[in-house]
């Protein structure tokens, strides 16, 4: 089969590769389409994951597809039964599994499990999904949807969970810092959740395409007079989504809500950084900081449903499609410019 493998910094080519054996309650996916995204981004941008990948390697993180083969598991006495999936069956498997027994898991921060395993793999033609991912984070497809839509129920289910933890009201005003992919979902489901939302970006397109999703106003933005007219024009903000993963925009978004307000600190900062606080405003404001990661089966879930159910469209996300072979060139180009959003990646299976 043909497959993108990740060899280090900016450094992928794609080769033939033996298709994946499978064991015993595995069951092997035919990709029908994969989909770029920033996590992949900084993967091929810094060469490696710390946690995910061990070059070199398949990797890419959201795909669906159909089961090409299955070897069921026989578990005769347990209490938990296995997902059965037959061939044929249109799929989408999460990528990553929790173990449903340690301490996080069974307090319901599946997605802090000890011991979470993490599937890459996508950018293939086939892909090996492991009994764990079968068991409990794999899911059909509605017959209504594509491939390319199920394929968005990763990084919606990781907005999800963030929503979840921030915990919005129906007429807040919230403000979301980052219109990449994951701000752009954020808006549009704060959107659809009943709050007024504020965009900043710093890409027309993205700006544009922010307002279409219902923000009710976007704002370029980079410079600190910026930050200075946002906080005079919108003097109290309740939630602030820091979407950027910058430790200097982490204090500004600490700077602009209100007393009492809540900031999620999504983005993911560079290891090692550090960012300062202002502990009289932190206690006296009484500011609540959150900083959810990742996403759980039951917010994998919400969103299957949420796209089943046309919240999110992929039309708006998914801005053009190619064949596998390109995407080497897909993400060098990626790197230069911000007028995709996400491409679809569709293997060739040998046509």
């Amino acid at each position: 089969m043909r497959a993108a493998i990740l060899y280090g910094k900016e450094d992928v080519r794609v080769e033939n590769v033996p298709v994946p054996e499978i064991e015993k309650g595995e069951l092997l996916l035919k990709i029908g389409a994969a989909l770029t995204c920033g996590t992949d981004l900084k993967v091929f941008r810094r060469g490696y994951h710390a946690t995910m990948i061990k070059l070199p390697s398949v990797f890419g993180h959201e795909c669906a597809g159909t089961v090409a083969a299955v070897i069921h598991e026989d578990e005769p006495g347990t209490r938990e039964k296995p997902q059965q999936f037959e061939v044929g069956d249109r799929i989408v498997a999460a990528n990553s599994a929790p173990c449903g027994t340690c301490h996080y898991c069974k307090r319901g921060q599946e997605n802090l499990c000890e011991d979470l395993q993490f599937l890459n793999g996508a950018y293939a033609e086939y892909l090996r999904v492991p009994a764990r991912f079968v068991k409990r984070n794999t899911y059909r497809i509605p017959d209504r949807l594509s491939f390319a839509e199920a394929a968005m129920v990763e990084p919606l289910a990781c907005v999800i969970h963030g929503i979840d933890e921030t915990a919005p009201r129906r007429g807040d005003v919230a403000l979301v810092i980052g219109l990449g992919p994951i701000g752009l979902m954020f808006a549009a489901i704060l959107k659809r959740r009943g709050l007024t939302v504020i965009g900043v970006g710093r890409h027309p397109s993205r700006l544009e395409l922010a307002r279409v999703l219902g923000a009710d106003e976007v704002l370029e933005s980079g410079q600190e007079d910026d930050w200075m007219k946002l906080s005079k024009r919108w003097p109290r903000i309740d939630v602030v989504i820091e979407a950027t993963g910058r430790p200097e925009i982490w204090e500004q978004a600490i700077r602009l809500v209100r007393r009492g307000g809540v900031v999620n600190l999504f983005g993911g900062c560079p290891a090692g950084t550090k960012i300062s606080l202002d502990t009289n405003r932190m206690h006296y404001d009484q500011i609540t900081l959150k900083s959810s990661f990742h996403h759980k089966p039951s917010s994998v879930r919400a969103a299957l449903e949420a796209i089943a159910h046309g919240v999110i469209q992929s039309k708006q996300f998914i801005t053009n499609q190619k064949p596998l072979e390109e995407l080497p060139e897909i993400l060098k180009e990626m790197l230069k410019t911000k007028n995709v959003v996400k491409t679809c990646i569709v293997p060739s299976h040998g046509n």
